[in-house]
């Protein structure tokens, strides 16, 4: 059982966020391919992605064992929504991390010795980081990359759903849907896990991730002293995995205008006040309001007022609309 203590200030800060974290899904995904769970939803997925791994998908598989504690390290806290971003943050995981987890997952798998390669890992060789960092890489691309687009869709769906019963029934009615098994009592939030673990949050908030390729029970830091993060499945369609046929921006951009398109692609990339938005689509911030608004009229984004500013996230209309118009989300290849 996983339990999480609440102070009153942790219901204040509550974070949920709006798109998939690509090092969660790289390493949950990872379960995926080795267990046969799921099948009616990943078996295609696994079929086509046996084919296209790389060897270096071996490093990954020797620090997050089938069953079993993965080393924590291996899913950055607040990287973002970016793959790049998440690969620069396990490249700068300190020396401490590395060595602190590689021995907690050698404590807990006595009889699966870890590869010699993992010494240089432990001792922060930059050689032995690089290799790792290259190997996630990899298997991004090889086996998620392709599918980015509907796995950012099934997710962002999944944040306008809570994002709607927080505005109509608060964190009680948020908190206690987040999963099957979830119960909540204030001040704890009970979940199933595979173990008892207890994470007392004193005062440090929560983030609620929603995951594509977390299956069965939530699941969270070994390491309560990182920042509390609770990953959760969310719902998937049975087709998820078929071959897209995207649009094309030049297509997206005939329908709705450049400016609208470029502020429609800005929201889907991650949720904005206006502010934000016009910084980020490089328009006057009276522009970007208008096209919000247009938008929102349109259904393709959703706004809501948080304290004195207005968060816009992009809604499944919006979503498929841009299906792979602007392409992957950037991703490191070295």
């Amino acid at each position: 059982m996983l339990r999480i203590h609440f102070t009153s200030d942790d219901l204040a800060r509550i974070r949920m966020v709006p798109a998939p974290d690509p090092l969660w899904e790289v390493l949950l995904s990872s379960y995926r391919l080795r267990h046969p769970s799921g099948a009616v939803y990943f078996g295609a997925w696994r079929r086509t992605v046996a084919t296209r791994l790389s060897p270096s998908a071996r490093l990954l598989a020797a620090l997050a064992p089938p069953t079993g504690y993965a080393v924590d390290f291996l899913t950055p806290p607040g990287a973002g929504p970016a793959p790049a971003a998440g690969l620069d943050a396990l490249r700068r995981t300190p020396r401490t991390r590395l060595r602190r987890d590689l021995e907690e997952l050698h404590h807990r798998h006595p009889a699966r010795p870890l590869p010699a390669w993992t010494r240089g890992l432990a001792e922060g060789d930059p050689g032995a980081v690089s290799a790792l960092s290259d190997a996630v890489a990899a298997y991004f691309a090889a086996a998620l990359e392709p599918f980015w687009p509907r796995v950012r869709r099934q997710v962002q769906r999944d944040h306008e759903w809570r994002t709607r019963a927080l505005d109509t029934t608060g964190w009680e009615g948020v908190l206690a849907t987040l999963h099957p098994s979830a119960t909540w009592h204030y001040p704890v939030l009970e979940l199933a896990f595979p173990a008892d673990h207890d994470v007392h949050l004193d005062g440090r908030g929560l983030t609620l991730q929603p995951s594509f390729f977390c299956w069965g029970a939530p699941t969270t830091f070994l390491d309560t002293g990182l920042p509390p993060v609770l990953v959760y499945p969310v719902e998937r369609s049975l087709d998820w995995s078929e071959t897209p046929h995207p649009p094309g921006r030049q297509a997206v951009a005939a329908l709705l205008g450049r400016t609208r398109a470029r502020v429609l692609e800005v929201v889907a990339t991650a949720a904005c006040t206006t502010t934000q938005l016009s910084e980020r689509a490089h328009v006057p911030i009276q522009t970007a309001s208008h096209q919000a608004a247009v938008l929102r009229e349109a259904n393709l984004i959703h706004s809501r007022r948080h304290r004195n500013t207005v968060v816009h996230t992009v809604t499944a209309l919006g979503a498929a609309l841009l299906h792979g118009e602007s392409g992957p989300p950037p991703f490191l290849t070295q």
